[in-house]
Parts: structure tokens; C-alpha cells; sequence
């Protein structure tokens, strides 16, 4: 259990501390475009859960903020005994019975701590709904952070609004009522997040375009055109957009597969580069856990070295080969791989012991995400660059609001110098609001995204 940061109301609030008044949930669903593939596992459509909470400082000025995100249950609750529809349901029933118990939370303080106050009654909220729906296994916490997400972002994004300030902006001490070793360790005494995270977001970022396991790398590839309008190829896709990154999805079980999978990109990317006029570019390369063992990914790296060395050498990391569940598995050390290239935990990413045994197993970096908590976001970026660890942002097909967001996080740490957005291949219907308010962040032209205009109150936009 996470301490209540005022036990019996006993320490007086910062006047910029806030308590939440109301709590708003609703949600929608929005269908792919085409299909995207990754881990074995084949998504059609995304529900959103979107949030608004209202506030009042100490001091007594009221606001409110907003939140959204996937819940991508596919992703966070894989299982043989719950079904799609089910973990859906309990991902759904969990938010509501969070947000219920925002509405009842009584505290004054900063976002931190309201935060992980809530989170200190997620497993007996987990608890409950896996009762209630007699579900066959437990939530897992992944789900459980994804699910309160969207609350957990209104609440920084209230308390920015509120104060009429960006939310990466009052982190420091004057705003904060402990420093970092009270959220991680000792190591962090005397330090606020505002030495982890930027006065002013990058003026621009890379972005991340995602080939998924069952994209058309050419056009005789496509099986059936959409004729939308967009893309319909890798090729197409690159010369349209100037793209420079691209995070290449691969099976993790086809050794052959997987190698002429990035042999084939490599192919594709090398000729439509030439009529964009780019002479750099860059992989991420993503297994979503797939492999059985780190052997695998050696004998992967070994042959695509064979085959080639090119496509080898533009690799900027690799995310998640293995297992998530790293203590059930020690035997898959990354230690031999990260000498390589940089690897990433995403999955096993959960809290900041999990991080800890990751840096122990040989993992050499962690990707954030947006959909895990802004909170966790912002501590888990501190931790990293502490540990002098690689810093990357991943994707939940975030559309919209939740795109900007996760855009937010990547903009304001310093190490991190790219981000994939990839819901404008996918559910592109959900970003088109968006796209007349902000046009950098989602008409790309350069291969970057414009996140120098995510500079507003709350989370920046």
C-alpha cells in the first residue's frame, strides 16, 4: 500500500494544491482503418475512455482537465481464460469504480500525490470487478494502469489549467511537497522532477511510423486497396510523409520470417528514400515478447547481419523481445543483446522495481508510455536517466488527445529523440478534429512532428 501523503489531514496544503470535485467518464469506439498485428494478436478498433475532472485549489480557484486513452486490452491483459470482451468489460469497470473513488477522495495536493493515493485502492478495485464478473484470473497491474490513465491525466492536466501554467512546468519544490526520494529512493534526495523534464518542449521530433506485421511493404502486397485516399504502402507511405523512422513489428516465433520481414523494409525504405532524398534513416525493431529466449534474438541480429548489414546498422533499439513477466523468467538475461543494441522493457515495465530488475537483467533501457499513467510516465523517465539508461515513448495507437499527450512526455525529456504515433495509419477518423487545431502534430511533411506548439496550460495543448 502506497501512505496517504496528509494521514488524518494533519499537514496543511500548498495553496496551489488541488482536490478533486467531480469526476466525468465517458467513451467511444473507433474503427481501424485496416488491421494492425502485433504479438500474434490481430486489433480492429479502439475504445476510448475519456475523462474530465473538475478541481479547487486550497486557495480556492476551480478548473478542470481532460484525459483520454485506448484501453487496449489486447495489449494490456493477453490471456487463454479471459476473453477480449471480457478484459474490455473489467478495464472499463475499473475506471468507473476509480473514478467513483476520486469523487470520494477528500485530500488536498499536488497531482503526484493524489495519484498515487488512487492507485494505493487499485488492487482491491481489481479485486472486486474480477469477483463480480468472475473472471478466471486476476487483472494484471499493466491493465489496471491503463485503465485509470485517462483519470490520472485529467488530474495533471486539471491541476495545470487550474493554475493557469503548463503541467510540466510545476514539478519543482514550490509546487511539490516531497522531493523524488519519497516516489523512488534515497538516491533522489534533494531532487525534483523539474531537473528530469523540460521548461519548453522540443521544437520538433522524429516520428515513429509503425509496419505492422500485416502491412503492405509494396503494392503487390496490398490484398484488397482502401482507396481512401492515404497510403496503402510502405513506399507510399515514405515518400509521402519524408518518413526517417520506421518501428518494424516481427513475429519473434519465424526466425526466417522476422529476418527477411526488416530485409524487405530495408529493401522498400532504400528506394523510396531515394526519390525523398534522404540518406539517413533509422528501425526500432519490436517482438512484443514473442520470443521464447534471448538465443533468439542473437541468432536474429547474427543473420540479419549476414543478410544485411546495412539494415543491421540503422537499428536505434529494440523493444520487448521476451517475456514480460521478468521474475518468472531470469533466465533471459539481455546482457549479450543490449552490448548490441540498446533494449528496451515496455510490457514489464509496471513500477519502479520492475525497472530496477530489468537494469539487473541486462536490459538497457525502458520505453514510456502515456497509457501506463502520466505520474508513472514522469518517475520512471526520472529513474531512467538517473540510471543512465536508453529513453524512448511507444504507441497505443493513441488517437487525438492521447497522441498529443503521449507527444507531451516525449517533448519534455531530454533524452528522448523520437516518438512513434501510428493512428493516423490506423484510426485516422480519430485524429481529425485535432488535426485542424494542431496541423504539425498530425499532417507530417519533414518525417517529424511539430511538438513546439504543445506550450499550454496543463498538459500543453
Amino acid at each position: 500500500m502506497i501512505p496517504n501523503d496528509r494521514p488524518n489531514g494533519s499537514s496543511m496544503p500548498k495553496p496551489t494544491h488541488i482536490q478533486i470535485k467531480n469526476v466525468t467518464i465517458e467513451t467511444e469506439r473507433i474503427n481501424y482503418r485496416s488491421p494492425i498485428k502485433f504479438g500474434g494478436r490481430v486489433v480492429t478498433d479502439a475504445v476510448l475512455l475519456n475523462a474530465t475532472v473538475e478541481v479547487e485549489t486550497a486557495g480556492g480557484k476551480r478548473g478542470a482537465g481532460y484525459g483520454s486513452m485506448p484501453m487496449g486490452n489486447v495489449w494490456a491483459w493477453p490471456s487463454s481464460v479471459v476473453s477480449v470482451p471480457q478484459s474490455l468489460e473489467a478495464m472499463l469497470q475499473f475506471a468507473l469504480a476509480g473514478a467513483e473513488g476520486a469523487r470520494d477522495h477528500l485530500e488536498f495536493g499536488h497531482p503526484l500525490d493524489l495519484t498515487r493515493q488512487l492507485a494505493a485502492d487499485h488492487p482491491a478495485l481489481a479485486a472486486a470487478i474480477e469477483k463480480k464478473l468472475n473472471l478466471a484470473e486476476p487483472m494484471p497491474k499493466l491493465a489496471e494502469l491503463v485503465a485509470a490513465s485517462p483519470l490520472e491525466a485529467a488530474i495533471h492536466d486539471a491541476y495545470g489549467k487550474t493554475l493557469q501554467a503548463n503541467s510540466y512546468n510545476v514539478l519543482g519544490p514550490e509546487f511539490v511537497s516531497h522531493d523524488l526520494a519519497h516516489y523512488l529512493t534515497s538516491e533522489f534526495a534533494g531532487e525534483y522532477l523539474d531537473r528530469y523534464t523540460l521548461r519548453l518542449p522540443k521544437e520538433k521530433m522524429p516520428l515513429y511510423h509503425l509496419v505492422g506485421a500485416l502491412d503492405p511493404l509494396i503494392d503487390s502486397d496490398i490484398n484488397q486497396r482502401l482507396n481512401d485516399g492515404l497510403p496503402e504502402s510502405l513506399g507510399d507511405w515514405i515518400v509521402m510523409e519524408g518518413l526517417t523512422h520506421l518501428k518494424i513489428k516481427l513475429n519473434g516465433d519465424d526466425l526466417p520470417w522476422d529476418v527477411e520481414r526488416v530485409v524487405g523494409v530495408e529493401r522498400v525504405a532504400v528506394e523510396a528514400q531515394k526519390s525523398v532524398g534522404t540518406t539517413s534513416w533509422n528501425y526500432s525493431l519490436d517482438f512484443n515478447e514473442k520470443c521464447a529466449s534471448v538465443e533468439y534474438l542473437l541468432d536474429f541480429l547474427g543473420r540479419l547481419k549476414e543478410r544485411s548489414p546495412a539494415a543491421l546498422a540503422r537499428v536505434h533499439y529494440i523493444e520487448q523481445p521476451t517475456h514480460r513477466d521478468l521474475k518468472k523468467h531470469p533466465e533471459n538475461k539481455m546482457h549479450k543483446a543490449a552490448a548490441i543494441k540498446p533494449v528496451v522493457i515496455d510490457e514489464s515495465l509496471i513500477d519502479l522495481e520492475s525497472l530496477q530488475l530489468a537494469r539487473e537483467q541486462g536490459y538497457s533501457g525502458v520505453a514510456l508510455k502515456a497509457c501506463k499513467g502520466q505520474t508513472e510516465a514522469l518517475l520512471m523517465g526520472a529513474a531512467a536517466q538517473k540510471y543512465g539508461m536508453f529513453l524512448c515513448v511507444q504507441d497505443l495507437s493513441c488517437p487525438g488527445w492521447s497522441f498529443l499527450h503521449s507527444a507531451s512526455i516525449a517533448a519534455r525529456i531530454p533524452t528522448i529523440a523520437a516518438i512513434e504515433g501510428n493512428s493516423r495509419q490506423y484510426c485516422p477518423a480519430g485524429n481529425r478534429a485535432w488535426g485542424e487545431l494542431y496541423p504539425s502534430m498530425f499532417h507530417i511533411t519533414d518525417g517529424t512532428v511539430g511538438t513546439g506548439v504543445l506550450t499550454g496550460n496543463g498538459l500543453g495543448f
